[in-house]
């Protein structure tokens, strides 16, 4: 029995949905909790705890779907995170909502990686374009609409009550996964004469290793002390060394052998780097520097997801018509890095825009990030289907868990280096507008040249025919 796309999307994309609002949903709510729990000082633990824990667990949850198959794993996924959500609403002090946000996050990173993998088994990669719109409003819901959702619960109940919103969302999409989805089990998942699966040992050194320098990457970038980039470094170094000898390892050195596999995944770590490195600190820019309201700093955000949702969607159709790819992220690229180099210029100039009404300079550079927008739709959801085209399906979920996991990991280090540039110019003893208004143009200047070289990536990347059948229509 062959599970039907219109039938299982609607709860994929619900999962996707609760995966992506809780990293949104949150922002307006920590200085309520650190107020109710008193914990001012671990307030960014809160949101540091489940970051680490859904980047460290997407290429685990990646290769138990290979392993297992995927409807198992993503049904754990759901109540792992329900679970953590209840506990995070009935927390009692501090450290017990970040233990409680970390079992979320461990719930929460395989909700994003389990609901690609689930579409790139189920949807053919030639049309799989059809669904891209579908997907990238998820995230321009959870991107707009979840610091909105977490505002009203805090103005009007309490910050507990956001947690409340997961357990019927996570039933609804359990029971619609339950009951729609229905995939083969894995080739590889048969038994042997004594009755026991034939498996390669699990790859606990690896998982650990890698777990270490992604806690490193993270804390990096929260914290930006040198212990965490030397625990990172050792991290990633002990994972090599592991993932060399692994007989089955958790994130495969092979798939980086073949440019049709290692391109996209470099390119997504560079958008990764770039996009978040500049969103991060922009809202704070716009408020302190230029002396925008709250509401104008969003809109900017707004104009950013417009621009990804509208080419993610038309690129979408266009690759399902055409059955061509590169073109998208080869545009997308250079058109980010212009809009990037763009904001750099507007940034160099923010004494002229800061002397405009703050209207004024939030428009244009809205303007910019709309153009950013436009360029990253061209390429982030291309990337995973690049990836998912180039490999076989028994890769098929460590594929998807890399793509978003080393743009994961990208966005954290782009967190780390805009950090200590703005770092760097607040110890500068200047005030702290004039600070900001100093320390973005180098950040968004560097993160242009970045795009470029995603730019020359692109246009070194492979192209293969995208597959006409799904994983699941393929003969065994």
């Amino acid at each position: 029995m062959r599970s039907s796309v219109t039938a299982v999307l609607p709860g994929l994309l619900l999962a996707m949905l609760l995966g992506a609002l809780d990293q949104t949903i949150m922002t307006p709510a920590l200085p309520s909790i650190a107020a109710d729990l008193g914990g001012l000082a671990q307030m960014p633990a809160v949101v540091t705890a489940y970051l680490v824990a859904a980047t460290v667990v997407m290429p685990v949850y990646g290769k138990l779907g290979d392993r297992f198959g995927r409807k198992p794993v993503m049904q754990a996924a759901i109540a792992v995170f329900v679970a953590g959500a209840v506990l995070c609403a009935m927390a009692a002090s501090m450290p017990q909502l970040v233990a409680f946000r970390a079992l979320q996050g461990m719930g929460g990173g395989g909700l994003m990686i389990g609901a690609q993998a689930i579409i790139g088994e189920i949807v053919s990669p030639r049309e799989r374009g059809r669904y891209l719109g579908f997907i990238g409003a998820a995230y321009v819901v959870a991107a707009v609409g979840g610091p909105l959702l977490g505002g009203f619960f805090v103005d009007r109940l309490s910050w507990r009550w956001i947690f409340a919103v997961y357990p019927p969302l996570g039933l609804v999409a359990f029971v619609l996964l339950t009951l729609t989805l229905h995939l083969p089990r894995p080739a590889r998942a048969t038994a042997t004469e004594s009755g026991t699966a034939a498996w390669p040992p699990v790859d606990y050194a690896g998982t650990l290793t890698l777990a270490a320098a992604v806690l490193g990457i993270v804390l990096l970038g929260q914290t930006r002390h040198p212990a965490w980039l030397l625990l990172a470094l050792a991290g990633g170094a002990a994972w090599f060394l592991t993932a060399r000898r692994a007989a089955d390892p958790v994130l495969p050195l092979r798939l980086f052998r073949d440019p049709a596999f290692a391109v996209p995944v470099a390119i997504s770590f560079l958008i990764g780097f770039a996009l978040f490195g500049t969103l991060t600190y922009l809202p704070s820019y716009l408020q302190i520097a230029l002396g925008a309201g709250a509401a104008q700093a969003g809109l900017v955000v707004t104009a950013l997801m417009a621009g990804v949702l509208l080419t993610t969607v038309v690129s979408g159709r266009l690759i399902t018509r055409t059955g061509r790819y590169k073109p998208y992220p080869i545009a997308g690229t250079a058109l980010a890095a212009a809009g990037l180099a763009l904001l750099a210029v507007l940034a160099a100039a923010s004494r002229g825009v800061a002397s405009l009404a703050p209207g004024t300079a939030v428009a244009a550079l809205s303007a910019a990030m709309a153009v950013i927008g436009l360029g990253v739709g061209l390429v982030m959801q291309v990337m995973v289907l690049a990836t998912q085209n180039a490999v076989g399906y028994a890769d098929l979920g460590a594929a998807t868990s890399s793509v978003t996991f080393l743009r994961q990991i990208g966005a954290s280090a782009g967190v780390a280096v805009a950090g200590t540039l703005i770092t760097w110019r607040l110890e500068s003893g200047l005030p702290e507008a004039a600070a900001l208004g100093a320390a973005m143009p180098l950040v968004f200047g560097l993160m242009a040249p970045l795009l470029g070289v995603a730019f020359v990536l692109a246009v070194a990347l492979p192209v293969r025919p995208l597959r006409t059948t799904a994983h699941v229509k393929e003969p065994a």
